[in-house]
């Protein structure tokens, strides 16, 4: 159980640093304007988009990944066991 949240906790951490610095270095004009979650600039170019299409990952990844290890893969490894053990008792 603890090397499922180690690595639900190594995906969030992971995801959640890329995501922010390329939200840091996109969607933040100044220190007193809106910053990580504004809108990002409209004439990005290429890799500004690559960067957008990378920030937008790195937040779903972080989110379903650590769903996955903390939530996902223990209920999956509960229902497993339940129904040997429903089996060794038929």
């Amino acid at each position: 159980m603890a090397d499922e949240f180690a690595k639900g906790l190594g995906i969030l951490t992971t995801a959640g640093l890329v995501w922010m610095a390329v939200s840091s270095w996109l969607t933040t004009a100044g220190f007193e304007s809106t910053q990580l979650v504004a809108p990002p600039p409209e004439d990005l170019g290429t890799y500004g988009e690559l960067a957008i299409l990378v920030r937008e990952v790195s937040m779903w990844f972080a989110i379903f990944g650590a769903l996955a290890f903390w939530v996902a893969i223990p209920a999956g490894r509960e229902i497993q066991r339940a129904r040997a053990e429903r089996r060794e008792e038929a």
